[in-house]
């Protein structure tokens, strides 16, 4: 199979399309015929050797979330069989022409959604919906911000708090960046090289912050919360270290959490499928969450895929299609 592959630690060229033999799936697991795949920030992360891959995962083939029709079942598998179209969270591998897959972490393509729109949900659904309403308890009412907006996960953490009743904030880097978080749902997005965030939503007070940049972010964020507000990190794209007052926290009974998705146990991912599927699923079905794909890139275009992320210009998801091998 084709299969595009980190050669050596480094920029996006070091991205090259080589020949790999096509996996078997063992017990549970299901080879996926590789249709989309999403583009994500570990990719970047791993191709430069920041993120390493889990052990008993392909340590040079980055992607974490594909979309397609199941090739082949490995012993142990009930639910699916071969043809079945599906969306699926893996732990790499997905820049492919095949994939193996937990059984447990496929999910069905949802109606009326393409196999590039589906394979833009794994990575970003999980993450928010562990994240944002688990980790952070989100509930209808509530005041709630995410920084990046504009991203994979911002869009899609928009689009859910608001169809759970949230009043939604947003950061997002222009003004074309801050419409796109509007028209999806976001009541104030707040461009960020124009207007201090803080400053903007002081008088409004959040209950739960979802942050993937950190450093000067953190301290700002603290002060903008709520009474028992939550604060939840998934990245620190502007630095890991911050300096907070503790007696602070304690007054004001605040949470800070976060968590990481990729090395999290197989078990702790099938749990979150089946609660993504009864509480998320419906909404993709009824499309009152909708597909936001920036751009689609030939797989063997994977290079310039990661460029565009890297350059943060786009708006939603990038994906990568098989369908023109």
């Amino acid at each position: 199979m084709k299969a595009i592959v980190i050669t050596h630690p480094g920029s996006a060229d070091v991205l090259q399309m080589l020949e790999r033999p096509v996996p078997t799936p063992l017990a549970g697991e299901v080879l996926i015929k590789v249709m989309a795949a999403g583009v994500n920030r570990p990719d970047v992360a791993q191709r430069k050797g920041s993120y390493p891959a889990p052990p008993g995962t392909s340590a040079d083939i980055p992607g974490l979330e594909v979309a397609g029709i199941i090739e082949q079942c490995g012993e142990l598998v009930t639910r699916w069989k071969p043809g079945d179209s599906v969306c699926a969270l893996v732990a790499g591998g997905g820049y492919a022409e095949y994939a193996i897959a937990n059984a447990a972490h496929c999910l069905p393509v949802p109606t009326q959604w393409s196999f590039a729109e589906a394979s833009s949900l794994p990575e970003t659904v999980f993450t928010v919906w562990h994240n944002v309403f688990q980790r952070g308890r989100l509930q209808s009412g509530e005041h709630f911000l995410v920084h990046g907006g504009s991203s994979g996960i911002g869009i899609t953490a928009i689009q859910l708090a608001k169809a759970f009743g949230a009043k939604v904030f947003a950061t997002a880097g222009s003004e074309e960046k801050c419409e796109a978080c509007i028209l999806l749902g976001a009541d104030k997005c707040i461009n960020y090289k124009e207007e201090d965030f803080e400053d903007a939503l002081k008088n409004e007070g959040v209950d739960v912050i979802l942050d993937m940049i950190g450093g000067e972010y953190v301290p700002k964020n603290i002060r903008l919360l709520k009474p028992d507000g939550r604060l939840v990190f998934i990245n620190a794209m502007k630095g890991a270290e911050a300096v907070f007052n503790v007696f602070d926290i304690m007054g004001r009974r605040l949470t800070i959490t976060g968590s990481t998705l990729r090395n999290r146990e197989v078990e702790f991912k099938a749990q979150l499928a089946v609660e993504i599927e009864k509480n998320v699923w419906p909404l993709l079905k009824s499309k009152k969450i909708k597909p936001v794909i920036y751009r689609e890139f030939p797989l063997a275009e994977a290079s310039s895929a990661h460029t565009l992320m890297e350059s943060s210009k786009h708006i939603g998801k990038i994906v990568l299609s098989n369908h023109q091998l």
